[in-house]
């Protein structure tokens, strides 16, 4: 056999929404000219489709990946901008902060800029950290721009961080739209049976309802929660994290839209869980994430329901999952992306980040059909361990909190939580160090600005610190507040900039 005889030559995507047509459109991009991509997916089977809020790598992927333009994608989503997430009522009700995307005011020498900042914090002389970074200080304005190329090299407004608020299945449809373009075949109807080679166990093809085969090299798993191939047929096996993620089911309901269009998400803690609230150019879209232990459904439902900012435009949808993800991702000759993969849950906006991300790293390590264990391996180690490092990330929302006004807060704020998580915090609180964990997606910014924002404050600072001139320290952290203010000052509202830049044509 040559080597040419051993290339991949069919991939079938099983399960569309957000993540199939993700994965399609990426082979397709990259593979439509030697590989024959098929997705087969039923209308009939409904998608989840909650995932309308995301981070700044989408922007990557869309613009890297796809090629997509995004003025032309955020107007054929009905999409808003987002700058960051506002939370509140967490640490305390009545609390309020933003986690704001990019970077917190400037490094100086070997530390980073809340170290500096963190001695005169302590000290009652400056505001809190969000007032150093441009995201945290222009979302609750309702301000927006993408970044200036003629910005003068260093200001904020060079390099502006921010993911998108969009209807996610319109972008599952306008991704079918640019996957077919590309050479995508679909596939409509029921897969009624899955046919494994008896030799090794390798899927072979699935059959359809109306009899049809449909035969495959590779087959990617797009078919959510119930991972149609990865588990129901694989038996791959599940890690439970409820015991650290405590909210198992939502509420999803759309609204008329009431008030600007804010260029953030906003997320507030409730009795029982924690009620989202995303604005797009059409309506907003709303959900209450909670633990079936501590509400029930119709309490949820009707909690959502009189906590809306316009009028309901559908009854509240019920999502059942279990937080975790799959023991691997990759079995055999099956990839799992998305929910098929795992749901850590949606708090800090990371589905559809976790499916790009698996798409990216399949393409990376993209096989023949030898099918080398090692690329699996290496697939799999990497994939476990961004899921666990969001969920950890994740974990310190609910446990980092004050609260003691119901048993779900009880719960959180005295539960057991990850060794990764609390040496993170331990090591914070004494002088404000923190030590990225490899390739960690969240980094320094966010674990900073949630634990300051839930009255993790750290006792000292680094005492490097110290060698810096009062004066010049007071100067130097004053100065950057100064650079992010004028900068908010020169941004559009962020009603105006979609208006001149992506305005989404009327729904029918």
């Amino acid at each position: 056999m040559t080597e040419s005889d051993k290339r991949i030559k069919r991939v079938v995507v099983v399960g569309g929404g957000s993540a199939g047509w993700m994965a399609a459109a990426a082979l397709g991009t990259y593979l439509g000219k030697s590989v024959d991509v098929r997705l087969v997916e039923s209308e009939e089977i409904g998608i989840v489709g909650v995932g309308e809020s995301t981070v700044p790598y989408m922007k990557t992927f869309n613009s890297q990946v796809l090629g997509i333009r995004e003025a032309d994608f955020v107007a054929q989503t009905q999409g808003t901008f987002k700058l960051g997430i506002q939370f509140n009522d967490w640490g305390r009700i009545g609390d309020s902060y933003v986690h704001g995307f990019g970077t917190i005011g400037r490094s100086l020498g070997p530390l980073p800029f809340h170290q500096y900042w963190l001695k005169l914090f302590l000290d009652g002389r400056v505001p809190d950290i969000g007032a150093y970074t441009l995201p945290t200080v222009a979302a609750p304005l309702d301000k927006f721009m993408v970044s200036q190329s003629d910005a003068p090299q260093g200001s904020p407004l060079a390099d502006i961080a921010y993911g998108y608020q969009f209807d996610a299945g319109l972008y599952a449809r306008y991704l079918r739209t640019i996957a077919e373009q590309r050479g995508v075949k679909r596939t409509e109807g029921k897969i009624v049976n899955v046919i494994q080679r008896s030799e090794d166990g390798f899927i072979e093809a699935v059959m359809m309802e109306n009899g049809e085969r449909v035969e495959g090299d590779l087959f990617i798993d797009c078919s959510g929660f119930r991972g149609l191939l990865i588990e129901q047929t694989l038996k791959t096996g599940y890690d439970d994290w409820s015991q650290w993620l405590p909210c198992d089911r939502a509420m999803a309901v759309p609204c008329e839209s009431a008030g600007p269009l804010t260029p953030y998400t906003r997320v507030t803690a409730l009795a029982a869980g924690w009620q989202w609230r995303i604005p797009l150019q059409h309506r907003t879209g709303n959900g209450y994430v909670y633990s079936s232990h501590h509400i029930s459904d119709d309490e949820a439902a009707a909690t959502l329901l009189a906590n809306l900012d316009g009028k309901a435009l559908a009854d509240p949808r019920p999502l059942r999952f279990t937080p975790g993800k799959r023991r691997k991702f990759w079995v055999k000759n099956v990839v799992a992306v998305g929910l098929a993969g795992g749901f850590v849950e949606p708090l800090e906006s990371t589905s559809i980040y976790l499916a790009q991300s698996g798409i990216q790293r399949l393409l990376s390590m993209f096989p023949d059909c030898d099918f080398e264990p090692m690329l699996a391996e290496r697939f799999n180690r990497d994939s476990a361990f961004e899921h666990e490092r969001v969920r950890d990330f994740l974990v310190l929302h609910y446990n980092a909190t004050e609260r003691d006004d119901s048993t779900f807060w009880n719960h959180c704020r005295t539960m057991s939580i990850p060794d990764s998580v609390r040496e993170t915090v331990e090591l914070f609180r004494i002088d404000g160090r923190y030590f990225r964990n490899g390739e960690d997606f969240f980094a320094l910014p966010s674990w900073l600005q949630v634990m300051v924002g839930q009255r993790i404050v750290p006792r000292g600072y680094h005492p490097i610190v110290d060698q810096m001139p009062e004066d010049r320290l007071v100067e130097f952290v004053d100065r950057v507040r100064e650079v992010v203010a004028h900068c908010v000052d020169k941004m559009p509202p962020h009603q105006h900039f979609i208006d001149s830049y992506c305005k989404a044509p009327a729904m029918q």
